[in-house]
């Protein structure tokens, strides 16, 4: 399909605004809170944002679009192009007509950033239990300056504010759980690591650009005390150092510390970067989902919409993670994803129906386990059981939510089931949908709305958070300026339900990378949402401002 650029009018396409952060818990089916409106221009309070255009890369479901960079200079966005193995570089002068002017040949990239007119993509190897590169290029003319080797699977990268240091995370994940002698090939399994890369950027040719290496070996002989702690080390046979895999990086303001997620361990790895060294690994704990404003729909066979508090353990297990500063102390926010191990020989995933649950635990064991209730909701079957194996805590994965956490990881606010309350508010006939099909509550059994990427950007003095949501679509926008109590302040989904999408009508499916561009840096003189969506292979730009 040829590649083409679509002119949009400027118009906002559905935008809901809300103005309390956590909605109250739906004890019923559908109930919800009735959204309201935000505050006074330049006070914090409800965003407007708005559909400017997007870029169609023609490939749909193969990863035409997903993470997103913008370079201020040349008024360029650098977008990776998985399914051709490129970052694409689409001039956006003019928002409303993203137009794509060339490329980067970056096979196996997975992820790009941009400082000060330099590119850096992270790309991983042909197999990808090799150690992957980051290959630097200049923003102006796509010429390649650098390669770096990191570890396996360099999945995220990103600059420290100065632009002197760039930071990388490898995940290191298995080809499989296989053991040798097996009828199976015997799988491998790489460690884990973060890569912090030194650039010399005085002399301009990046010559002295080293990487080391924070890595996890000293947590090999602490298993037992670590997963005494929370932290989930369950791989069969890996040790700590290859169970551990780092998603996600946001970087402090003075560049000294790396916050990474550790997606399938739940858990977060502070990094000292002027060291290369990991200084601590945080549990992240488990959600509630029976306390009222912790409900969640946890059945595709219910006949749509049924938030409710259920006696769950959600574990939060975050993908994206961005830092921000509020109130003279230093946050992060996170999207609590979900995610599961599915490799040969292990797979993680099981519905409540189908365990034996702990009848103290579980009185009601056999209405729980109906289909109309908890008995399609995957879980980990990692869940904690009794010495009889029978299950005595639910825990399914991801929280379905936002979170905020302060520097030393501690949980500070959860937006609980807000993000379910607000697409069922603004999407009643299409909740919980996939975002390959338009297939109404296909997902609640399995993660929900799945918010995934995630960054922060300041608004005419006020701070806030923008979260994609991966199955339905769409951004949410939270004010940050209490980071105790962030408030939800509006809502955009530019998916075409009525479309299809396969044929390319639906719209932008699949958001992953979410970037803010600061209103300072924008071709418009506008603050600006680029976001790149996987299963559409568009990128959406959006014009961010106060309603």
């Amino acid at each position: 399909m040829k590649k083409r650029s679509t002119l949009l009018a400027l118009a906002t396409v559905t935008v809901m605004a809300a103005t309390t952060a956590l909605l109250p818990s739906a004890q019923a089916t559908g109930s919800h809170a009735k959204p309201g409106h935000g505050g006074r221009p330049g006070s914090g309070g409800t965003l407007d944002l708005t559909l400017l255009g997007r870029y169609e890369s023609g490939k749909y479901d193969e990863g035409g679009a997903e993470i997103t960079a913008y370079d201020s200079r040349t008024r360029r966005v650098f977008t990776i192009n998985a399914q051709a193995g490129t970052v694409d570089i689409l001039d956006i002068r003019n928002p409303a007509e993203p137009r794509k002017t060339g490329q980067l040949a970056t096979p196996g990239a997975n992820s790009v950033a941009v400082h000060d007119g330099l590119v850096a993509v992270a790309q991983q190897a042909t197999a990808k239990t090799d150690r992957g590169t980051v290959s630097f290029f200049r923003a102006s003319d796509g010429r390649k300056l650098k390669e770096v080797r990191v570890g396996a699977l360099p999945d995220m990268v990103t600059f420290t504010p100065e632009g002197d240091r760039v930071v990388v995370a490898n995940e290191g994940e298995p080809d499989s759980y296989c053991p040798p002698g097996g009828a199976e090939p015997a799988g491998m399994d790489p460690v884990g690591s973060v890569s912090v890369i030194d650039l010399d950027r005085g002399r301009g040719d990046l010559r002295r650009a080293t990487a080391r290496t924070a890595g996890f070996g000293e947590w090999d002989g602490k298993k037992e005390e670590l997963t005494k702690d929370g932290v989930l080390i369950y791989g069969p046979d890996a040790s700590v150092g290859q169970d551990i895999e780092p998603e996600y990086v946001a970087v402090s303001e003075d560049g000294r510390t790396a916050w990474v997620t550790l997606q399938e361990n739940n858990a977060l790895a502070l990094v000292d970067l002027r060291r290369a060294e990991v200084e601590k690994i945080v549990p992240l704990g488990e959600k509630d989902h029976s306390k009222p404003g912790n409900g969640l729909d946890a059945s595709d066979k219910d006949g749509g919409v049924n938030i409710r508090t259920w006696p769950v353990k959600g574990l939060y297990k975050p993908d994206a993670i961005h830092a921000f500063t509020a109130r003279g102390g230093e946050y992060t926010v996170s999207a609590n994803e979900g995610d599961a191990r599915d490799w040969a020989c292990f797979s993680e995933e099981v519905r409540v129906k189908d365990v034996v649950l702990n009848p103290q635990a579980f009185p009601d064991a056999a209405a729980l386990q109906k289909d109309g209730a908890l008995g399609r909701l995957n879980i980990t079957s990692t869940s904690p059981v009794d010495s009889q194996g029978r299950v005595t805590e639910l825990n399914s994965l991801g929280g379905r939510s936002i979170s905020v956490r302060d520097e030393n990881g501690r949980l500070v606010w959860d937006s609980g089931d807000d993000l379910e309350q607000l697409t069922a508010k603004a999407f009643p006939e299409n909740f919980n949908t996939d975002h390959a099909v338009n297939a109404p509550d296909s997902r609640s059994d399995n993660k929900g709305p799945e918010p995934e990427g995630i960054t922060t950007g300041t608004v005419r003095g006020t701070t806030y958070a923008f979260v994609g949501l991966e199955r339905p679509g769409g951004i949410a926008a939270y004010d940050l300026s209490d980071p105790h109590r962030p408030k939800a302040a509006g809502y955009v989904n530019s998916r075409d339900f009525a479309g299809d999408p396969k044929a390319g009508t639906a719209g932008d499916l699949g958001p992953e990378g979410v970037l803010f561009v600061a209103a300072k840096d924008s071709p418009t003189g506008d603050a600006l949402l680029v976001v790149g969506n996987e299963v559409s292979g568009t990128t959406a730009i959006y014009r961010v401002g106060n309603a």
